[in-house]
């Protein structure tokens, strides 16, 4: 057919968050101080609590004020009619009353008397005596009751304790004064290490909210270096891998400038030669030019025969290095279980070189090269599912699918042609096709066994050749694919119209592709083609 334009294959141009973890915050539970009004608080086996009056007698709390009696006398205000004594002025307990308001024996003045005597002067007539706290409560600390020091405070309540309970041992000052330094030495710790912590993360927030990232100046040094990007790679990935191999300083700083420069998020991938100690926007600037890029690029519809062709340029081997490569070891690569070597394959990586960029520099081994591009090409074949497919569509397995995507892209011009082309393909491939008896007669096929692209190939050298390739003297399709179709092709040949298509032809010779359903129709066609071209 008058379609196969051109076996180089289509050329395309390439191009705050909580510092707490969301968690519930939760703050050690506040002493209460105060609020004692709130609870009865315990004594000493209910003890009643003595106080002093204005004044200054001594009460118990519960019991009225009486007057002090000497044991027999007479209260003439009582049942008795006994009458007080006088006070003794040189009595400082005068007027006293006794322990529970009951007659007692007067022990004061002597060892038993209880309080204990105090020297005059050493009394602290004043506010009422704070609650006591109960031997099973856990004493503040003063640092955190915000009790003072004061010796003399601590000494009368010392005091105090010791005549309530009666017994028990002065505790020294030395140990209080002990554990107030270490408490506050834990706590000065505690603090200056928060303190420390909070001054370094926020120097680092700082650092990385308001503070220029670290970069390089100038255009870096005479000493270069290869940086691969594989596919798919964002501008963060990009920046920590030049960082890695030295070019830029910083990731932060390639991210910066990649977003600054125009263009700067278009960088493809492949593999760079690039200069160490470079600023971030040289190192940008230098990947936007294709001459920095060290890339072999796949077209679709293109011959393994050119790929190889571009691998040994690209690594400076000699003229056909890689296709013996290809040759010798094509079974490591990593092909489909699927893939048929029957003898009549020409090449068995044919339609597996998968169209795209990759990583191709002076000191890489071709098959490392070649696998990428096998392995690509198994990944997106299997994500479609072709063995399955290939059923669907009266053929016998994925490998003749991926051979109909290879004569799409070699017999059609545009997106729109592709659909119709393989419908094309499958109804000459019908046993019930009476228009070319599952003749493909495609050019390309001729094309691709001669590696030439031709479109003028006369009857003579097409009935010449009796290669199985040729799809004028042999029925149905070639031995393999033809190239290596694109992804577009590839969703065409799963994807045909049902329009009735058998014939095209390429009427300006080029680009414009006409279809026809009868022979009649194509005859026009080929007239239209042969006024064009001068035949």
């Amino acid at each position: 057919m008058y379609g196969d334009g051109g076996w180089g294959g289509q050329q395309t141009h390439s191009g705050q968050q909580s510092p707490y973890g969301g968690q519930p915050q939760h703050y050690p539970q506040q002493p209460q101080y105060g609020d004692w009004s709130q609870e009865q608080q315990p004594g000493y086996d209910h003890e009643q609590y003595r106080y002093y009056s204005e004044q200054g007698q001594q009460q118990y709390a519960g019991h009225a004020q009486q007057p002090y009696q000497q044991p027999g006398a007479w209260n003439a205000a009582g049942p008795n009619g006994q009458v007080p004594y006088a006070p003794d002025p040189g009595d400082p307990y005068g007027q006293q009353p006794p322990g529970h308001g009951g007659e007692q024996p007067d022990f004061y003045g002597t060892e038993d008397a209880y309080p204990p005597p105090q020297p005059p002067g050493r009394r602290r007539p004043g506010p009422e005596a704070e609650p006591e706290t109960a031997p099973d409560e856990e004493e503040q600390h003063p640092f955190f009751t915000g009790a003072g020091d004061d010796d003399d405070d601590e000494e009368h309540e010392l005091q105090g304790r010791q005549g309530r309970r009666g017994k028990g041992k002065k505790p020294t000052k030395k140990g209080r004064k002990r554990r107030t330094g270490c408490a506050c030495m834990v706590v000065v710790l505690v603090f200056g290490g928060g303190l420390a912590t909070a001054g370094y993360f926020g120097y680092k927030f700082y650092q990385n909210r308001f503070a220029p990232a670290p970069d390089y100046a100038g255009n870096g040094t005479s000493e270069t270096v290869m940086v691969e990007i594989p596919k798919g790679a964002g501008g963060w990935d990009i920046g920590r891998r030049l960082k890695e191999a030295g070019v830029v300083k910083s990731a932060d700083a390639f991210v910066h400038a990649q977003n600054d420069i125009q263009g700067g998020n278009s960088i493809q991938a492949g593999a760079y030669l690039l200069r160490k100690q470079m600023s971030a926007a040289s190192a940008v600037k230098m990947m936007l030019d294709p001459k920095s890029q060290n890339n072999v690029v796949v077209t679709p519809g293109e011959r393994n025969a050119g790929v190889y062709e571009a691998i040994d340029k690209k690594l400076e081997l000699a003229d056909g290095t890689t296709q013996k490569v290809a040759q010798k070891e094509y079974k490591s690569f990593g092909l489909p279980a699927w893939v048929q070597n029957n003898g009549l394959v020409k090449d068995p990586l044919e339609g597996f070189l998968f169209p795209g960029n990759y990583a191709a520099a002076k000191g890489m081994k071709p098959e490392s090269i070649l696998k990428q591009m096998v392995a690509q090409a198994k990944s997106k074949y299997d994500s479609y599912g072709l063995t399955e497919k290939a059923r669907a569509l009266g053929l016998n397995n994925a490998f003749e699918l991926v051979t109909v995507a290879s004569l799409v892209q070699a017999e059609g011009k545009t997106h729109d042609d592709f659909r119709k082309m393989a419908e094309v393909v499958y109804n000459r491939l019908k046993p019930t096709n009476t228009e070319t008896n599952q003749f493909l007669q495609f050019d390309s096929t001729y094309n691709y066994i001669m590696g030439t692209s031709n479109i003028h190939i006369s009857l003579k050298q097409i009935n010449g050749n009796h290669s199985p390739y040729n799809t004028y003297t042999h029925k149905g399709l070639p031995p393999g694919p033809i190239g290596n179709p694109g992804e577009d092709a590839l969703m065409a040949a799963l994807n045909p119209t049902h329009d009735g298509w058998i014939y095209f032809v390429a009427t300006d010779g080029q680009n414009n592709t006409e279809f026809a359903k009868t022979y009649a129709e194509f005859k026009q066609l080929k007239e239209k083609f042969d006024a064009t071209s001068g035949n």
